[in-house]
């Protein structure tokens, strides 16, 4: 996809089946389905979006596989809260460092966006709901050993 293999009209539907199969993971508790669904989901909303800006500003010579990469560290910075982690993962995944600028700003705005409206990483999340779940299994437990 990132080498715009992919053409433009099975993006939407992958991302759409990515989307709907990682919230499935995310509901089931499991921390270990999501990272490859949210590096993919980034690079396709990176893909779309530089898509989208090449069709409405055809006059520039936009590469919308440039903002997939951009959109793949900034999806991760967002999610996990991992700024520095997300720009070397995707650095050494491409080993390019032409576009750490953009990633630089792209992981700012994703770390700031959700901080602001007071969104808690996804791991945290997942270790809230996790703990909240194994306390209700402890509660029945005593309640049965009670009776």
């Amino acid at each position: 996809m990132i080498l715009g293999a992919d053409t433009v009209a099975l993006v939407p539907v992958a991302f759409l089946i990515r989307f709907g199969l990682s919230a499935i993971s995310y509901a089931a508790g499991t921390p270990g389905g999501l990272f490859a669904p949210l590096l993919v989901l980034g690079a396709q909303s990176g893909l779309l979006f530089g898509t989208a800006c090449r069709l409405i500003f055809p006059s520039l010579d936009i590469q919308p596989e440039g903002f997939a990469i951009v959109g793949l560290a900034a999806l991760f910075t967002g999610t996990v809260r991992a700024p520095l982690t997300g720009i070397v993962l995707v650095t050494e995944m491409t080993a390019d460092v032409t576009m750490l600028l953009p990633m630089l700003g792209a992981c700012f705005a994703a770390m700031l966006v959700p901080t602001l409206l007071g969104n808690a990483p996804i791991y945290d999340s997942l270790r809230a709901q996790t703990i909240r779940h194994d306390l209700a299994l402890r509660e029945k437990s005593k309640a049965a050993t009670a009776n």
